[in-house]
Formats: C-alpha cells, structure tokens, sequence
C-alpha cells in the first residue's frame, strides 16, 4: 500500500483522538482493515475513549487493550455511511453504543484505508432501539436473533440466489400477537419440526432460509429465534407511514406489521438488494448495496 495513503489515514486518526476529545465522544469506531496500525491509533486516540473495531483483521485482533471493544459485524463491501450504519445497529443492539452518546466513526472505500471522518450522536435517526411504546430489544427479541436475521437479510441482498436478485421479509416478535395479523397461503415449510431444528441459529438453517425466501410471503420468527412460517401473508388492521417513493407492497407490509405489533421487521429489496428495517411504523435503518466495481476497458486487438 503507498506510503501516502498510510499517512493520510494516520493524519485522521490522531485528528479523530482532537475531535474525539473535544466532543466528549464515548467512542471512536473504524473499520479494523481500514486501520494501517492499531497499535498506533491506541497511542493518538486519548483514554477513557472507547475504540471499537469491527471486522476481522488479524494483524488488528492481536492487539490486545482493554479500551479495544470488538464488533462481529458480516463482512459485505458497504458503502463508507453504510459500514458505519451497520456498525452502530449492531453496536447499540449489544449496548456498546446508547441513545445519546457521542461517537467519532471513521470510514473510506471498502478493502481501502480511512479516508472520511463523521462525529454521530445515537438519536432519534436510530430509533430502533428505544421506540416510543415498544419494548426494549431484550425483552421480545433476542439481541443474537436480530443480528442473525440482519446477517442473512445481507447476504441474501449481496448474493442473492443462485446468483440471481431475491426480495425477502423477516417479522420478528411476539407469535401471540404476529398470529391475529397472518394468513398462509402455502403449506407451512416449518410445521411439524421441533423447535429445536427450526432456530435460527442454527448455522445449517442458513441455505434452508435462502431457499424458501423465494416464496411470497413473509418469514415468521419468535424472539428466541424460533422459525414458525414461511410464505406467510400479512394482514395488519393499520398502515404504516407514509412509504418513500418507489417503495411497494413487501416494505408497505413491513410497515404496517411492525405498526400492528411490537415487532421488528427487515425487508430485502429484489430490485436493489436495500436492506430496510422497520419499527412503530417505520423505516429506521436502511442498508444499500454497495455498488458493483466496474470492469475494466476491453483491449482493442
């Protein structure tokens, strides 16, 4: 890597630790492969400041300080705001990160060191969290099963099935209440199994999940993690907000099920690959695909 490009990224790390400090930021969080010298960051970066890597850089993980605190957030090629969206989703849903605080978030291009410097405050843009009337993450979703359905809701937006484009709809929540707004249509995909063999946790339920996410329908699952149906239809009783523009039926459902019900609900544009999160209504994260890379210029024989 030139030289240049590793000393522009440590002129915005030590100017991170100056605005870090002057903001009374909680935390700096980066990239750890955009990061040319942990080590290095932990000097300019003042203490108490937290630091907070995400990725799985090895050089980065055999740094071992106890301001360091490690974020295992899926390892999709994002573009600079939206690695930080991902980060501070998953960051506030482990609670390194409250409604509040102050943070300095460091980014650039993926696979590339730092080039950009944000100062954020954990608000309202972030009310995913800490909804008015709706209860906390924990207590009707498991912190681990939102950050598995988010893993998924991403992959399937970068990879598609088989290669080819594939919308899909999570609801996560209370099934006693999901249960007076759902329909199926379809013989149920996962009646029969004990609950054991249908969480989502489970690691070998991943191609099962991508699979039948070519279903119309909505996916079912129970905080705990549990996959009650697929192929389900939404019937809530309310709508959601005012949908943004170019947006239809699967992210209108995603609204005005998590408006019926304190639930969370993800969609996946087919068209896009966006992934969308919903609560109370409303869209509250929304995660673009990253831009493919263009091919380089055919050689004239």
């Amino acid at each position: 890597m030139p030289e240049s490009e590793r000393s522009h990224a440590q002129a915005i790390i030590e100017s991170a630790g100056t605005v870090a400090k002057r903001v009374r930021a909680r935390a700096v969080m980066v990239h750890s492969i955009a990061v040319p010298d942990v080590a290095a960051m932990l000097e300019a970066i003042p203490g108490p400041i937290q630091i907070i890597l995400f990725g799985g850089d090895e050089s980065a993980e055999a740094v071992k300080d106890k301001r360091i605190v490690r974020l295992d957030v899926p390892d999709f090629k994002l573009t600079r705001m939206d690695q930080i969206k991902m980060a501070t989703v998953l960051a506030l849903s482990q609670r390194v990160l409250d409604a509040g605080d102050t943070f300095v978030a460091l980014s650039g291009v993926a696979g590339k060191l730092i080039d950009t410097l944000v100062v954020m405050e954990v608000g309202k843009e972030y009310e995913l969290f800490d909804s008015v009337g709706q209860p906390k993450l924990t207590e009707h979703v498991r912190r681990v099963v939102f950050q598995r359905v988010l893993t998924l809701a991403l992959e399937l937006a970068n990879e598609g099935r088989e290669g080819k484009p594939i919308g899909a709809l999570f609801v996560i929540g209370s099934i006693r209440e999901l249960q007076k707004y759902t329909e199926q249509n379809i013989i149920n995909p996962f009646r029969g199994y004990a609950e054991k063999d249908r969480n989502i946790l489970d690691t070998r339920l991943r191609n099962t999940v991508k699979e039948f996410a070519a279903i119309d329908g909505a996916f079912i699952i129970k905080g705990n993690g549990v996959l009650v149906s697929a192929g389900t239809t939404l019937r809530p009783d309310i709508g959601g907000a005012d949908l943004p523009q170019g947006l239809g039926a699967r992210h209108g459902s995603a609204a005005a099920i998590s408006a019926s019900t304190k639930s969370i609900a993800i969609t996946v544009s087919e068209s896009t690959g966006t992934v969308r999160l919903w609560r109370s209504g409303k869209m509250v994260i929304e995660v673009e695909k990253a831009p493919r890379a263009p091919l380089p210029p055919k050689e004239h024989l």
